[in-house]
């Protein structure tokens, strides 16, 4: 209440509401080695966000960005040792899938590409990793239980759990995939979850539009003989995903995401030549060291 006798404007309380800047990345497989390049330079800098989501190896890049760990992504990706590798043909005769996770969730942090699970959860940012919950065929969102490792690496595997590639990730007895089914780039997410603006990681060039293919048509047909709302969600994944994009695009001429993307033809998600990889590494992080004033001006505006 305004004392009589008092000019009003004297005690009107200023409040500045405090910017909160999300971080989303996108998934692809080895195309993460792009986002991995990007995350080193970030982490170099000592640059830092308010919120982070990933999905698919976006998630693994999340993880690795909030464990502050350099060069992790990259080493874990352009492999020297060709012995390590978590996926091919002879992962597939040997489980069953063209992908092992378990392989790439247990043994890579444990024992080859050590996983700094202290200074993950000492991380206070706030983070999720996308997935899409087989049964309903939508996105969920998952964030840490604690500082539970073995529920950390199973939303881990669970946001990369590709159709017909990986076996589904149960938690909680429900069964989940690769969270680029339901949401791909989950920038919208990062929006719901109060962020002023978004700096988003994409694994493709601006000029990319997805293509509902036949292997796509196929793997969704053999998924939907048990889960028919994810054979749903896969048929329709390529029009959420343009969507997603045209999105980002109109949000960037708002000026309230700011998005960091390839230039150079992109690697195919199973690429596993290490000078193709190593190339593609270096270009994610010449691109954000390229368009770090710009980002610097981004987030401080």
């Amino acid at each position: 209440m305004v004392p009589l006798g008092f000019p009003a404007a004297l005690f009107i309380e200023k409040s500045e509401k405090i910017m909160k800047i999300g971080l989303v990345l996108e998934g692809g497989a080895n195309r993460g080695v792009f986002t991995a390049g990007a995350i080193d330079f970030l982490l170099e800098q000592g640059v830092k966000f308010d919120y982070v989501i990933g999905t698919s190896a976006g998630a693994c890049n999340a993880m690795n960005y909030l464990a502050g760990q350099i060069g992790r992504g990259r080493d874990s990706m352009i492999l020297t040792d060709k012995s390590l590798n978590y996926f091919g043909v002879k992962t597939l005769l040997k489980t069953g899938h063209f992908f092992d996770l378990d392989w790439a969730f247990k043994e890579y942090p444990q024992k080859y590409f050590i996983f700094d699970y202290d200074a993950y959860f000492r991380n206070p940012i706030q983070r999720e990793f996308a997935s899409t919950n087989c049964l309903t065929g939508e996105a969920v969102y998952f964030t840490d239980k604690g500082a539970d490792k073995y529920y950390l690496m199973e939303i881990g595997k669970a946001s990369s759990a590709l159709p017909g590639m990986s076996a589904v990730v149960e938690i909680d007895g429900v069964p989940y995939a690769d969270g680029g089914v339901a949401d791909s780039i989950p920038v919208k997410r990062a929006f719901e979850m109060g962020c002023d603006k978004v700096v988003v990681i994409e694994t493709r060039r601006k000029e990319f539009r997805m293509k509902l293919s036949k292997s796509t048509k196929m793997v969704a047909r053999i998924s939907g003989r048990k889960y028919p709302a994810l054979e749903a969600a896969m048929l329709r994944r390529h029009e959420n995903y343009n969507r997603t994009l045209d999105f980002i695009h109109e949000k960037e001429k708002e000026g309230t995401v700011l998005s960091i993307r390839p230039e150079m033809k992109e690697v195919s998600r199973t690429e596993t030549d290490y000078h193709k990889l190593s190339k593609f590494y270096h270009h994610g992080y010449q691109q954000m060291k390229a368009a770090f004033p710009k980002l610097q001006a981004f987030m401080k505006e």
